[in-house]
């Protein structure tokens, strides 16, 4: 194969190469390095790159295929890693200019399963700091910026994962997910990104917004979400939270079709903005999933859009507040504004703020459930809006001011801790990517890839080749 096509192949293809002798690790690492040469600087996507390392680990994988005796599927599959996330030797820097840079001194739980299936760990990708917002741009590390058109952005804040791995910068990478972090850069960039059920994919160190984040695949297909997901779901004692192994072979499970699936659309949570063409498209791709064998009808949200928003932003600041004791006053200064903005806005919440925020989480998570006694599926908008303005913390709303609903469809699964996953729809009139959320009750994460799956198939995207200017 050509080195571009190398760098435009899935995960799976490229073990189906390396299988068949086709290709090698160390043909396929090569090629998303001089990609990343080219292509990186336009985008912003990777803030690390270890070459060296990473052709040593192709050249062991190149072995192991050699030998037959590969790891894994994902064995010399390229992977690059958020910066929230520890990996062993690389700095823990959450794109804060305050951390200290240390290297870390193991792998987070993602990683080392990654290493141990044989997975090229090569680059570390951008995120907001502290992943604190949606979009992917830091004091740290600049903007970084979508692929499809470069003048937007690719979301957040795992927006580097997201980018890079539309850009052909690796097949697959791991984000974060605390609020959508996973499934927004996902829609921007035409991925597949998967928040899994909570404590599926076990956590290390903690996340200072605790039970609300998650670790979880991005790739181009269902398929590499689902080989990524057989390696990340794997036990980890270092996390009290994860849940014990299920044996699930995810990707075995995306076999089947969705007959007689009772499917729930939601196309407004509440009172927010949608954008108008977004709206027209995940509407037509809901009812697609009626010749896919499913029963779709319009349902209602279970639950007020108002006061679970309100118990996401308590849950939220009062967490971010405490970075206002980890560092000293004198160098607040040097957060990201938005981020110091959000810390100080943490602490005026009381002790009932949080009480009460707390009470309306189990509410939110009990109405959803009962939701989900009812329908095996929820469909609905990813986000709110098409891609907007790198740079910018908030899209414009249609009043010309500040849309601070832009995101409102993700952080409901965040609270309630149910399995959600976004997959392409088509590309706007603009030629930017929309994504649809398919959500469904506690440990069904393999019907919920096994869903974007099916219509992924029926409903391919192609991927520009470079990121253009002018697209």
């Amino acid at each position: 194969m050509t080195v571009v096509d190398l760098t435009q192949a899935t995960a799976a293809e490229l073990g189906r190469l390396y299988r068949r002798g086709k290709a090698s690790p160390v043909e396929t690492m090569k090629a998303v390095l001089q990609r990343v040469n080219t292509v990186n600087p336009q985008i912003n996507a990777l803030c690390r790159v270890d070459a060296d390392k990473s052709l040593a680990a192709a050249r062991a994988s190149e072995k192991r295929w050699k030998k037959g005796a590969p790891l894994s599927p994902l064995d010399g599959v390229p992977v690059s890693i958020k910066e929230l996330v520890r990996a062993k030797g690389w700095p823990h820097s959450m794109a804060s200019k305050l951390t200290d840079k240390t290297p870390a001194a193991d792998d987070a739980p993602a990683v080392a399963r990654l290493r141990e299936a044989g997975a090229v760990v090569f680059a570390q990708s951008t995120s907001s700091e502290y992943g604190h917002k949606g979009v992917t741009d830091s004091p740290l590390n600049g903007v970084s910026r979508n692929p499809w058109r470069l003048e937007c952005t690719p979301g957040g804040s795992s927006g580097g994962a997201g980018a890079a791995v539309a850009a052909g910068l690796g097949p697959i990478a791991v984000g974060t997910d605390g609020g959508g972090s996973v499934r927004i850069p996902a829609s921007f960039n035409g991925l597949v990104g998967l928040k899994a059920t909570f404590g599926r994919v076990p956590a290390w160190p903690p996340s200072m917004t605790g039970d609300l984040a998650n670790t979880g695949p991005m790739a181009r297909t269902a398929l590499d979400c689902a080989l990524m997901m057989n390696v990340l779901a794997r036990p980890d004692a270092r996390d009290p939270f994860a849940l014990p192994a299920d044996d699930t072979d995810y990707a075995r499970k995306l076999g089947g079709k969705l007959k007689k699936l009772r499917v729930g659309f939601v196309l407004r949570l509440g009172d927010h903005p949608l954008d108008i063409e977004v709206a027209a498209m995940v509407t037509r791709a809901a009812r697609q999933f009626e010749a896919l064998g499913c029963k779709v009808e319009e349902a209602e949200a279970p639950y007020s859009f108002a006061d679970a928003g309100r118990a996401f932003v308590v849950h939220w600041l009062s967490a971010l507040q405490r970075l206002l004791q980890l560092y000293p006053e004198e160098r607040h200064h040097e957060f990201d504004p938005s981020l110091l903005a959000g810390a100080k806005a943490g602490l005026r919440y009381s002790l009932q703020d949080v009480v009460n925020a707390q009470v309306t989480r189990r509410e939110l998570a009990l109405a959803w459930n009962l939701f989900f006694a009812k329908y095996d599926l929820l469909l609905t908008p990813t986000v709110a809006v098409k891609p907007f303005a790198a740079g910018q913390n908030l899209p414009d709303g249609p009043d010309g001011k500040p849309n601070v609903q832009w995101s409102p469809y993700t952080p409901q699964f965040n609270l309630t801790r149910h399995p959600a996953a976004t997959v392409p729809c088509g590309l706007s009139g603009d030629g930017l990517p929309v994504g649809l959320q398919i959500v469904s009750g506690h440990y069904r994460d393999a019907t919920v890839l096994r869903a974007a799956a099916r219509y992924a198939e029926a409903h391919p995207l192609k991927f520009p080749m470079l990121p253009e200017s002018n697209r």
